[in-house]
């Protein structure tokens, strides 16, 4: 026998630490290659860590709430053969959950639901480890086979061992599906679809006190950073958008059928900012005390709400090099994983510059605080129809117009009035003189 360190693997670029949520193992048990033996935390998603290796757990390294390190080890487990100490887990497989969205809150429970990656259409969540969801894909397993089978592992997960004994046995058996009279206790895999409901503490005058979880903690702690790091300044400006709206209309039922995707306004107002920035490259910096970083690619934030009302921000890789087509492409399939929870560490980091679709929520503008460390970020407002004063050959007419407000809050240390407020413009101008006979 031998003694095999697990370490804790990388989890993306500038995340180096993470906070053990808990063990699903405990000292002496046994676990198989590739389950899932501890949940963790950091400030961008949250994940399970798997074995690579079969063993005994002989000795828990960091114990609930305390802080790993990346590549240092987190348990100590007993293995078959002579082993290598020095051997390093791979990078994880996710199951992430966006950084603004992870509720642990000791007193939820909820029925266990299903979690799978699956190209099966599953109503609920349950989790299952990066193998066992193989193994599903592979055997094509419906949903209402999975909760047939009774989980042997902790809190009743479905082990390896578990949907392989079902495999060899399908069709042999009669699919049963019992309603659950009691709460199985949460998991974090769980709680993190849930809705924030923490505990709370009844005062007098029938105030109450919610405490702050750990998500909200986080942000709490990011929006203060940015005050205190960046004085805000705030330009506004108000855009005819018709004939974005035109053209959309014109265009977005044939790229559905085309594509088998929506097309929204968010590639329009991305495309339009990334000419902007190209015009003003001092938008797309960031600030290292003393010293200006120049960013070579433009990566675009994308603040997307979540079905809980959280958000989580995105982000367009080189959105510069994409059409807008790919634009399109490229910001479903990030929406859809952000509220699907299937984003990957990396999918949050890099961003040189931020939008933020504020009227999605049917708000006209807002002031809204950058995400560090940028040094601006860009609102866009409802679009609503309005009178306004038309100029013609004939003279000036009012007419019914596509009105949209954007604006643009940026760090005054670097970015000066003249430079935010021709930046707006530009946006702005880009967007008001949209060329109908744009390819998409």
């Amino acid at each position: 026998m031998a003694e095999y360190k697990l370490l804790l693997p990388s989890m993306g670029e500038g995340v180096m630490e993470a906070t053990v949520i808990t063990w699903l193992y405990n000292e002496g048990d046994t676990v198989n290659e590739d389950d899932s033996v501890v949940e963790i935390a950091t400030d961008k998603v949250d994940s399970d860590v798997p074995t690579p290796v079969s063993g005994k757990i002989i000795k828990i390294l960091v114990q609930k709430d305390e802080i790993a390190k990346v590549g240092e080890p987190i348990a100590i487990l007993e293995i078959e053969g002579e082993g290598e100490n020095n051997l390093e887990t791979p990078i994880l497989e996710e199951t992430p959950t966006p950084e603004i969205e992870v509720e642990v809150v000791a007193a939820l429970e909820k029925p266990l639901q299903v979690v799978t990656s699956s190209p099966q259409e599953f109503s609920g969540e349950i989790y299952l480890s990066p193998l066992v969801k193989s193994i599903v894909e592979q055997e094509n397993i419906s949903e209402d086979e999975l909760k047939s089978i009774n989980g042997t592992g902790l809190d009743g997960r479905i082990t390896k061992e578990d949907i392989l004994a079902f495999v060899n046995n399908r069709g042999n058996q009669e699919i049963k599906i019992e309603a659950k009279t009691e709460p199985i206790k949460n998991t974090i895999s769980e709680v993190i679809s849930a809705p924030s409901t923490p505990q709370t503490i009844s005062v007098s005058g029938g105030d109450e006190i919610i405490p702050m979880d750990r998500v909200r903690k986080i942000i709490a702690e990011a929006m203060v950073n940015s005050k205190k790091t960046s004085p805000h300044v705030t330009s506004f400006i108000e855009s005819d958008v018709t004939n974005v709206v035109k053209w959309r209309a014109k265009h977005k039922d044939a790229f559905e059928k085309r594509e088998g995707q929506k097309l929204t306004f968010m590639p329009i107002f991305v495309k339009a900012v990334v000419k902007a920035i190209q015009d003003f490259p001092m938008i797309n910096i960031s600030v290292d005390g003393d010293k200006i970083i120049k960013k070579k690619n433009i990566n675009i934030g994308m603040a997307t709400a979540l079905p809980d009302g959280n958000l989580i921000v995105p982000v367009i890789k080189n959105a510069d090099q994409l059409s807008l087509s790919g634009l399109a492409k490229a910001i479903n399939d990030l929406a859809y994983r952000a509220r699907n929870k299937k984003l990957k560490p990396e999918d949050t980091q890099g961003a040189t510059y931020t939008i933020s679709n504020i009227g999605s929520f049917g708000n006209l503008m807002g002031t809204p605080i950058i995400p560090q460390p940028q040094v601006a970020i860009l609102a866009i407002g409802a679009i609503v129809k309005k009178p306004a004063v038309l100029e013609t050959k004939d003279g000036d007419v009012i007419a019914i117009r596509q009105l949209m407000f954007m604006s643009h809050s940026y760090d005054h240390r670097v970015v000066d009035g003249s430079l935010g407020g021709m930046f707006l413009k530009h946006v702005h101008d880009y967007l008001q003189n949209w060329d109908m006979n744009t390819e998409i």
